[in-house]
Parts: structure tokens; sequence; C-alpha cells
């Protein structure tokens, strides 16, 4: 049984600040520590439940967040920059399923840790379909394509929300409660790795009932960003439209091209936001 496991880091409990995922500090490096054991809790359930293949795909900042030797269940690592498919880069239809651990909710969310969705200095809010997502949503595009449940998700509440709309049935695992973007109150590090392990044992005992996300398609994307000027540039993209001030809109009947035109914007918008 093969694992995909794609990892953030916002949504590891007692990680409340940028300093604690954005390097070098001191700060970053506990950050990087905790997001680790979480990883490696999320292995270990899955490996309990019959799991035998792991690839991690590191999807926070400059992807390389963790020592590919202190990595359980002999998983392969993949790290670094440019990845096409960014925080899914690696997945196939021959994964059982995916694991999005230590997610975050959407700059959009009313109350979400860290929130934002891909670029914080571009992007305003994103709908998939009407209904606004965050990374969970836009990323399960591509488990759709390739038919490959996502069984489990860690972070915030908000996290584990959004998830629910696309994903029914997903185990989520809740290691903290955001009061504010920029306070929790999170579960003892110890404590948010043994319900990891737990839910990810279960996650992975239920992949007969799981089904790939629950996306509508063709899929419909709506980017609102930051500035007029970054919509603009959104529309050098064939079937990318303007259909506000700082909004555009684009549909797709595959799901795997909804994604790519989606992170193919966030590259166009980064400089802008810089």
């Amino acid at each position: 049984m093969r694992i995909f496991v794609s990892t953030d880091i916002e949504g590891t409990a007692g990680i409340v600040d940028w300093a604690q995922v954005l390097g070098p500090s001191g700060e970053y490096e506990m950050g990087r520590r905790l997001l680790l054991d979480e990883v490696n809790a999320a292995i270990d359930g899955a490996a309990e439940g019959g799991a035998s293949e792991f690839l991690v795909n590191d999807s926070h900042w400059t992807m390389q967040n963790m020592h590919p030797g202190e990595l359980h269940g002999g998983a392969s690592y993949l790290s670094g920059k440019h990845k096409p498919l960014y925080m899914m880069e690696g997945l196939d239809g021959g994964f059982d399923a995916v694991f999005m651990v230590s997610y975050h909710g959407s700059i959009g969310h009313e109350r979400a840790i860290l929130s934002h969705t891909y670029n914080p200095g571009a992007i305003w809010e994103v709908k998939l379909n009407g209904i606004v997502t965050g990374e969970a949503g836009l990323n399960a595009l591509v488990a759709l394509h390739h038919g490959v449940p996502v069984a489990l998700i860690t972070g915030d509440q908000a996290t584990a929300d959004e998830a629910e709309a696309f994903m029914p049935g997903i185990e989520t695992v809740v290691v903290k409660r955001s009061v504010s973007r920029f306070a929790a109150e999170s579960l003892h590090p110890r404590t948010a790795c043994e319900l990891i392990r737990a839910g990810a044992r279960a996650a992975v005992e239920r992949l007969g009932e799981l089904k790939p996300p629950a996306i509508q398609v063709p899929s419909e994307i709506e980017v609102t960003f930051l500035t007029a000027d970054m919509a603009e540039a959104a529309t050098a993209l064939r079937g990318v439209e303007r259909t506000a001030t700082r909004t555009v809109t684009f549909r797709e009947d595959e799901p795997l091209d909804a994604y790519r035109t989606f992170v193919t914007i966030v590259t166009l918008t980064r400089g802008l936001g810089e």
C-alpha cells in the first residue's frame, strides 16, 4: 500500500507565527522539528494500518524543511524547487491514498492560523465551484485527476472544515484551535502526534469506503487578488477572464488542467506581489 504525503507547516501544533516557519532562526528550527514529528506520526499510523511505501513531498517555503534521514518508514523525500505540480508533485495513480499533513486554512476563512492561499502577497480569496477554498481543495484537483482518495488532513478546525467541503468522509485531525490569524490554542505536541498517528491508521483502514475528491467537473476557479494589476497579469493565460477589477475566472474540463492553470497564475503574479 502506497501513501503520498503532502506536507505544509502552518497547521502544526504549537506554530502561530511566521518566524516559526521561515528561517533561519531558532524559532524556525523548533517549527521544523515539530513538523517532522507530526509527519512521522502520520507515517507510523499508516504503517500500523498496513501501508508499506511512502513518498513525502515537502511543500513549504524552500521545500526542504526536514532531514531526509529522520523520516520514518523508509520514506522517499521529494524536496526543493521548482516542482511543476508544486504541493502535489510526485502523485500518480499508483498511490492508494493522499495524506495532507500540517495544512492550514484559506485566506478567505473567518478564523484560521497563519491563513493564506498559496501566495499571501498576491491572493485575497479563491473559490472553487463557488465555494471559498484553500490549498487543500485546490490540491485535491490533482488527486481527483489520478482517482486517488485524500484520506487524512491535519491542522486547525478551519483546515478540517474546508477539506470536508470537497473530500466528504476524510479523516480529520484537529491539533489546534485558532483564536485569530496569529494566536491558537495548541495541543501538547506529544498529544497531537498521538492523535495524528491514530487518525492515519484509521484513514488507511477506511480506504475501502473513501472515494476520490467530490469536485464537480468542469471546474470553475475564481481568484481575487490584492491589486488590479495582478488580475490583469493573469489574463495573459488563455481562457482566464477578468470578471471584476481584481478578480479573474476560468473553467477547465479536466481537474489537472484546472490545477495547472491556477499554479501558473500564482507564478505569474508572484513578482508583482513582491
